[in-house]
This record gives C-alpha cells, structure tokens and sequence, in this order.
C-alpha cells in the first residue's frame, strides 16, 4: 500500500508518464499524481499534501520555477522536496533554481536509474522506513515486460569510424556547424542546389547525437547522422537542439520514433534518426514555427 505522495508536473504527458513508470516500479509505496502546469499544480497541492514534487522548468500559465518560488512561501512545503526536471541545464539557469531553493536538479533526458537516485538522495529516511515497513526493496521488482522491450529497443554501438582526414573549420564557423559539416549526409541524399541542411544536436540520457536536418515539422523532426556516433534505442527520450537565431536555442523535448539507413545497404554510412515531438508548450511551439520556416527558406 502507498505510504507516501509524489506530484508530477510537465507539460508533455510522454514525460509525465515515464516519471509516474519509474516512480511505480522503483518506489511502490509512493502514490503518483500529475498535472500539466504550474497553476493546476498549485490547484492540486493546495487540497493535497505531497511529500515529494517532481516539475518541470518550461510549462505554460506557470513554470517551474514560479510554483517552485510559491511552494517555498507555503509553511507545510518549505522544506518538502523538490526536483527540477528539465532540458534546460545550463550553469545560470541552475543557480537560480538553486537559490529558489530547489533539492535536486535532473536534466533531461533522463534514465531511470538517475531519477531513482536523486529521489532516493532527497527523501533518505524516509522513503527508505516506508519502504522497509513495507517489505519492499530500493530495487523494486523485476519487470519481465520492460526486460523483454528492452531486448528490441536496446542502444547499440556504432562501428569504428572509417579512418578520414579530419574536417577544417571554415573561417567563422562554430564547433557545432564544424561537428555537423563532418557528420553531413552525402550529397547524393541531399536535393541538388539547395543551402546546406540546418544543425541539430540531439541529446540522449547517455549520449548526444550531431547530425542535420532532413525534415521537420510541428510534430517530428527527421535529422541524419553519422553512423560512428553512439545511437539511442527506439522510445527512448530525446532533447533536439536548434538554433532559431540571436543566440537562442530551441530545446523540444521528444521521443526515437524511427532509425532507418539512408542507404539500402548493410555498410550504410549514415543513419536517419526519427525524433517525435512531445512539448504541449505555445512558447515551444512557436520556437519551432520559427525554425521550421527558416529551414523551408533556406532549403527553397
């Protein structure tokens, strides 16, 4: 029986779904309930006491970081546990969460083993009493369906790469548009006299993935990459990177829908990496609007 009370807060019900899984089979005494935003969080935790909050930073009607800030004013949840899980993991945005007083900080994309660390770090006792009264182990049981799923959907390891010369930067280029005219596609999958494909890094929970795009829309994007690079598992997570301009980055949090050769050929040197989008985000999706209709210009 669940002793204890866990708050989910994302957007993307994808991501919302593999929290409460991993909350589920890990924690079995932790009851998992979700919203979409921070204000219907706010809703559900002004009615409900949770002993532990697991959000999102980007949401639309109230981020991350504003419930964080209410949560932390409230008597009952001032010293209640919170983790940020986001894309958004660089050095400033940390420190603030930091100093709004945040417990733990998980980006994204995220494996399993790393949330049920940082939950077991910020609950300690107490989650490891409930569980013990409960007679359960940290471990959790062993989950013969993901075993098997997890045979098909597995990482593999790309061969070693083909020894080449190394690729010059051009005079002005930065190490990501270096990185991507190495990893390029070959010309023959690329329509003749058009501008060169756009960059996109693709961020796994071990691995980051250089490529370009292919094709992109609101719902999917299609990039190739490299087949020397480390490739992710079909439903695994992914963070997809875009550049929209004036030093903005578009973070669009998604899932492996398709790998597929680019060549019909066993020693295909490129693979096309299929991501689906997941964001419920107006913010995000204008952000993606932006790129989708400056990569359509450039690829005219």
């Amino acid at each position: 029986m669940a002793t204890l009370k866990a708050l989910v807060v994302d957007d993307a019900s994808f991501v919302r779904d593999l929290v409460k899984r991993t909350v589920r089979q890990r924690f079995p005494v932790i009851e998992t309930t979700d919203a979409q935003n921070g204000r219907r969080a706010q809703s559900l935790m002004s009615r409900t006491t949770f002993d532990l909050v697991l959000c999102d930073w980007e949401m639309p009607e109230m981020s991350g970081l504003e419930l964080l800030q209410w949560m932390r004013q409230q008597p009952h949840y001032e010293k209640v546990p919170f983790i940020m899980i986001t894309s958004r993991g660089d050095k400033d945005h940390v420190v603030e969460a930091v100093k709004e007083g945040v417990s733990e900080y998980l980006g994204k994309p995220f494996s399993p083993e790393g949330l049920s660390k940082k939950i077991i770090k910020v609950m300690g006792r107490k989650l490891q009493d409930s569980m013990s009264r409960s007679g359960k182990s940290m471990d959790g049981p062993a989950d013969a369906f993901k075993e098997s799923a997890a045979l098909l959907t597995q990482k593999r390891e790309a061969p070693p790469a083909k020894p080449e010369s190394p690729a010059q930067p051009a005079a002005g280029d930065n190490p990501l548009m270096a990185a991507a005219r190495s990893n390029q596609a070959p010309a023959s999958s690329k329509p003749s006299g058009r501008a060169p494909m756009s960059v996109a890094q693709v961020r796994f929970s071990d691995s980051t993935l250089k490529s370009v795009v292919k094709d992109i829309n609101l719902t999917e994007v299609r990039v190739i990459a490299k087949r020397d690079q480390v490739f992710p598992g079909i439903l695994d997570q992914a963070v997809v990177d875009m550049e929209i301009g004036n030093d903005k980055t578009a973070r669009l949090n998604g899932y492996v829908h398709q790998l597929q050769a680019v060549d019909r050929r066993q020693d295909s040197d490129f693979v096309s990496v299929t991501v689906r989008f997941v964001d419920d985000d107006p913010q995000k999706m204008e952000d993606l609007s932006r790129f989708i209709a400056t990569f359509r210009a450039g690829n005219r």
